[in-house]
């Protein structure tokens, strides 16, 4: 009987759900096997950077103490994680972050290169929408607005501009892509002020969409960086470095086993990321001897510091470049570098 009692205790306890979310070290794994380039253009790789995650799991009245106890976990509450956004927009969101900041790797990394990749306006995507507004399960995270009423919004504040000429009560249509893919579609809106909260503020709106800029580039050959079950875009500087190093000849690494953290912009810009002191764990229990991490991030991560892990903080592509050609990394010119040096000898 009392062991009948326990168990049915066990099985409440772990439905029960709180307020928080465990964030726990997760993998390090090669990034070199996500990326691929032509085979004329490819160059042998054999000691990949790292890209890292994190795991994050919903904590129940049944693991908190565990969690609590655990010294690699951290507790975040619920609001500070979602937002108060619903699961579903999450996942999109970091679909949407990730495909981001694949694009961004291409780019930074080809531009580094010395390759040109030209950039046009596309659009305003939609990033996020909030509950209760019109545009709230119409306009969905991933699509694509190109025009208000049939005049072009290419950008995020062309679009914000236009819906600034309009009020409450009025319909207005836009044109967009769904998931930015295919013809443009006309979805028509009712404007609603309605009230909402934006990092704790409160504010009104009348459509209820967080747009970014959308931009198309022109790349010189294709390059297809396809991450799985990873969502967001921290892996931005390792997709980067992944990307010189299948292009070029030579060990980028120097032999050493590279693990990388941080956004990355179109420009080679490293942003902030989350997770850090776990991501430190997870690299140091893949056997990494380097790791790069956004400054913001530096002393989170020397937080879980062991020794033979060397940490080093980046704000840009460059830096991180310097911090490996330091430690024995380098590599050979591209055949388009090698072209660009004898015409200009």
């Amino acid at each position: 009987m009392i062991v009948a009692i326990f168990t049915l205790g066990l099985i409440v306890a772990s439905r029960i759900s709180l307020n928080y979310y465990a964030i726990q070290p997760g993998t390090a794994q090669p990034v070199q096997p996500f990326i691929t380039v032509p085979p004329s253009k490819s160059h042998p790789v054999h000691d990949p950077v790292l890209l890292t995650d994190v795991r994050e799991a919903r904590v129940t009245a049944l693991t908190y103490l565990f969690f609590r106890l655990e010294p690699n976990t951290a507790l975040y509450s619920l609001p500070s994680v979602t937002g108060g956004t619903s699961p579903s927009e999450l996942d999109s969101q970091g679909a949407l972050e990730m495909s981001q900041a694949e694009q961004a790797a291409k780019t930074s990394a080809l531009r580094h290169l010395g390759y040109a990749v030209p950039a046009r306006p596309a659009g305003a995507v939609i990033a996020g929408t909030f509950a209760g507004t019109p545009a709230y399960g119409v306009l969905n995270v991933g699509d694509v607005v190109t025009a208000l009423d049939g005049k072009p919004t290419l950008t995020a504040k062309a679009l914000a501009q236009a819906l600034n000429t309009h009020h409450s009560g009025q319909e207005v249509t836009f044109t967009v892509r769904k998931n930015g893919i295919g013809a443009p579609v006309p979805v028509a809106l009712t404007l609603k002020r309605t009230k909402v909260n934006v990092g704790g503020a409160t504010v009104y709106v009348n459509v209820g969409i967080e747009p970014q800029d959308q931009v198309d580039y022109s790349y010189p050959f294709p390059i297809s960086i396809n991450v799985t079950n990873i969502g967001g875009p921290s892996a931005g500087l390792a997709m980067t470095l992944g990307v010189i190093d299948a292009l070029s000849g030579g060990s980028l690494t120097g032999g050493h086993t590279v693990a990388a953290t941080g956004t990355m912009d179109a420009f080679g810009h490293v942003g902030d990321v989350g997770g850090v002191a776990q991501k430190t764990v997870a690299v140091e229990n893949a056997g990494a001897t380097i790791f790069l991490v956004p400054p913001q991030e530096y002393k989170a991560a020397m937080s879980k510091d062991r020794p033979g892990l060397r940490v080093y903080s980046v704000s840009t592509l460059d830096q991180a470049l310097k911090v490996l050609a330091a430690n024995g990394g380098h590599i050979s010119p591209t055949t388009f570098e090698a072209a660009l040096g004898s015409s200009a000898g």
